[in-house]
């Protein structure tokens, strides 16, 4: 049952007006997966085609490293792609969760067995080490050998700490790889009680509890600095499944002070931190606060939630550019090509679903259903099954499924495997009282096992307004059947019983209707999906088009085409009024007169698995457009004119522009951002290349992002500085270009020069996004 004080509808909605107050929220839960079945739709579809690539993958692939460090033989081939470095075994975690979830949502007894087969192989593995560790991870030595990764864990107890954001004693995010594999352990055990999982897993539990319980305090903290996963989660959970004290113990030693104290007060320090590093952290508090009550755990973890929903998140519900938190309402800012992590969202999902079972307050779900449908469904190529690692928001940019070969398991790949094999894990509630929530409308058939019968939910939603329930074979009696009601919704829900309208209690983005149910009976509920404008948060003019939960995009067209043109734009006072749908029943709308440019379609954002898509657009008035498009003018006849003075243009990243120009470099990597491509070049390093000259004054112009911080670099032309750039926030949320004049003498009597970059010690230089060699324009006469 949900509880919440009465709340207030607009003119109109007075016949559906609220009780005073409705008791409290008993504990809740979702139904068991293993008791829900979808019916047909985009999420059945999803679980199918996950389904065969789950079976496509070899277990012996994943288990090549677990075997041979132990000193057994393998019996495959290792996997490419991240399998084959040092964070190999991290797939394998997710790939037994992702066999767990897939046999409780389908009931294939094969995939129970594989994971059943595979914890046999680990403790045989774990076994012949003798020492409770077993593991694939590897570790690269100075020499550049990668050898058993075990071995950086003796070193930490010596305490010998190299401690990066993802690197430790040289493997890659080694904690976090061992999270993976303790996560997926537990889900074998908790599924169908294989005790040998739970033996496996602590095992693991005490190899660790000896690593950590050398270190100090300090020592502790440096090897947090390195990414853990959500290793004190599973410390919480082996914890509730033993009872065993010491387990509870490692769940509270693993806390990273400096990122989860500032929570804990209610303190948004963020930006900058990777994003989905931090979120295992809050769930693990979120399960020490189940078992604690520690009301710090619960503060961080509802103030992180909170915090990255409303202010850090993009409007599919993702969040994050280049896998980092940006300062607070500044999405319109970090609209890239590789925002959306699939990994934070996943995480997020995970993190609403324990905070829900806390507060049953229908906004949570609103978000879930939000990131679920539009981040989610968005990640997976229903064609081919591969997964995105980013989705991408900038317009134009491609989404790029490229996890569809045996080289690419990385971290998203995992997450994807789970992603889409438990569609059906939160559509429906139960509280201990004997109430039924739906919190999302998705097709799907469930056993209510407590009520003897079973429900089945009918509908085309987000596509149509009605969903229908029906109960059957279940036991007569009385009980509050709670119907979401997004918040966007306003409160507008109609509902019937058995055909005839009812006029339910509304509370906490609920519509709940208490009576004596009996086998047969139907419920409707009918939402509005009016479409509607939101804004980015902290910024009015960067809007997106949505239609209830499902976001639209302006269709750009195929990937095969590459999108170089503007971006386009909204023009109008009434912007929805342009809007026409072509097909509704798809969310298809064709626009007129309000798209600048020209007149795009528009259409729902996460089916465009193989289209260019545009879904944020700045918003104009018509006078203030032709302001702009006169500024766009301007900037266009600029860039023409340097065009046509240019000696050379280097485009930095691109393999035949960099061969062509002699590019040689050491300590630098290629780097994309909003579209353009470029290099960086990090301390100790170096990058230079040649440029073609010709007499007279010239002028050396690089572009660069204008939200770099903290950089300080070299520019030389034939060994001789002619620049010292410093990039501070020059040009927030932009491009800008600098121009350096080059002394006639550094290219007099030559053809070509050699530009270096250097950056200073302890600094980067760039990234550099193109390098232009131009004539300078005659100075002025006075």
């Amino acid at each position: 049952m949900i509880g919440a004080a009465a709340l207030s509808f607009g003119a109109g909605s007075a016949a559906r007006a609220v009780a005073a107050a409705v008791r409290a929220p008993a504990k809740v839960q979702p139904l068991p997966l293993g008791d829900v079945r979808l019916l047909p739709s985009d999420f059945a579809t999803a679980v199918e085609v996950n389904h065969k690539y789950l079976l496509r993958l070899s277990p012996d692939r994943f288990l090549h490293n677990f075997r041979k460090y132990a000193g057994l033989e393998p019996k495959a081939a290792i996997y490419g792609g991240w399998e084959s470095d040092t964070i190999a075994g991290h797939t394998l975690g997710h790939y037994l969760t992702a066999l767990v979830l897939m046999w409780q949502q389908t009931g294939d007894a094969e995939m129970r067995r594989r994971a059943d087969y595979i914890v046999d192989e680990l403790a045989e593995a774990q076994a012949k080490r003798g020492t409770g560790y077993v593991g694939a991870l590897g570790r690269k030595r100075k020499d550049g050998t990668v050898v058993d990764g075990e071995e950086i864990f003796a070193e930490l107890t010596k305490g010998e700490i190299k401690s990066g954001g993802f690197d430790l004693n040289g493997s890659w995010s080694p904690l976090y790889t061992v999270h993976k594999l303790f996560a997926g352990l537990l889900d074998v055990h908790g599924a169908w009680g294989n005790k040998k999982a739970l033996v496996v897993v602590e095992g693991l539990g005490g190899y660790f509890e000896r690593v950590f319980l050398a270190l100090t305090p300090a020592q502790v903290q440096e090897v947090l600095g390195c990414e853990y996963g959500g290793l004190n989660e599973s410390y919480a959970e082996m914890h509730q499944r033993t009872g065993n004290p010491r387990w509870l113990k490692m769940a509270e030693l693993i806390y990273d002070n400096r990122v989860l104290d500032p929570l804990s007060n209610r303190e948004d320090k963020l930006a900058n931190f990777h994003a989905n590093t931090q979120v295992p952290k809050l769930i693990g508090l979120a399960r020490l606060y189940d078992i604690t009550g520690n009301e710090k755990r619960r503060t961080a973890a509802t103030f992180f939630w909170d915090r990255v929903v409303h202010h850090h998140s993009y409007v599919i519900g993702g969040n994050a550019d280049r896998e980092y938190f940006f300062e607070p309402d500044t999405t319109s800012q970090h609209i890239t090509e590789v925002t959306c992590e699939h990994c934070n969202t996943y995480n997020m999902l995970k993190l609403t679903r324990h905070l829900y079972a806390w507060d049953q307050d229908g906004a949570l779900f609103d978000y879930y259903e939000r990131a679920h449908l539009n981040h989610v469904m968005s990640a997976q190529d229903p064609a081919t099954g591969g997964f995105t690692y980013m989705t991408p928001l900038m317009s134009g940019a491609e989404r790029g499924f490229s996890s569809t070969d045996d080289d690419a398991f990385w971290c998203c790949v995992g997450s994807g495997m789970e992603s889409h094999a438990k569609h059906g894990e939160s559509i429906f509630w139960e509280d201990d009282a004997g109430g039924l929530i739906v919190n999302l409308y998705i097709p799907a058939e469930a056993r209510l096992a407590k009520r003897g019968g079973s429900v089945k939910l009918e509908t085309s939603y987000p596509f149509t307004p009605t969903s229908t329930l029906s109960f059957a074979k279940i036991k007569a009696g009385k009980f509050p059947l709670s119907l979401r009601v997004p918040g966007w919704a306003n409160g507008k829900a109609e509902v019937t019983v058995n055909g005839k309208p009812v006029t339910p209690v509304f509370a906490r983005g609920y519509a709940i209707v208490d009576r004596r149910w009996q086998p047969g009976d139907t419920v409707q509920i009918t939402l509005p999906l009016d479409l509607r404008i939101e804004a980015a948060p902290g910024d009015d003019s960067t809007i997106a088009v949505l239609r209830g939960p499902m976001v639209l995009a302006a269709d750009l067209g195929s990937r095969e085409t590459k999108w170089e043109q503007a971006d386009p734009a909204l023009v109008g006072a009434d912007l929805i009024a342009g809007f026409v749908p072509t097909d509704a029943a798809a969310g298809r709308y064709a626009t007129k007169g309000v798209v600048r440019p020209s007149n795009l379609d528009f259409v729902p954002f996460y089916r465009q698995y193989n289209r260019r898509s545009a879904v944020y657009f700045k918003r104009f008035s018509e006078a203030a457009w032709k302001v702009e498009e006169a500024a766009y003018n301007a900037e266009q006849a600029r860039l023409r004119d340097i065009a046509a003075r240019s000696v050379d243009v280097m485009h930095l990243g691109e393999m035949q522009p960099e061969r062509d120009h002699s590019l040689t470099s050491e300590m630098s990597w290629p780097v994309t951002y909003r579209g353009r491509q470029g290099r960086d070049v990090r301390s100790g390093g170096f990058l230079e290349f040649d440029m073609a000259v010709k007499p007279g004054p010239l002028m050396l112009q690089a572009s660069y992002w204008g939200d770099e911080r903290g950089r300080t670099f070299d520019i030389l032309i034939d060994n001789t500085k002619v620049a010292t750039q410093k990039l501070d926030h020059d040009a927030p949320g932009k491009f800008f270009d600098v121009e350096y004049a080059v002394p006639e003498a550094l290219t007099r009597g030559k053809q070509k020069v050699r530009v270096r970059i250097v950056p200073k010690d302890r600094s980067t230089a760039g990234p550099i996004f193109g390098v232009r060699l131009f004539t300078a324009k005659p100075a002025a006469a006075n």
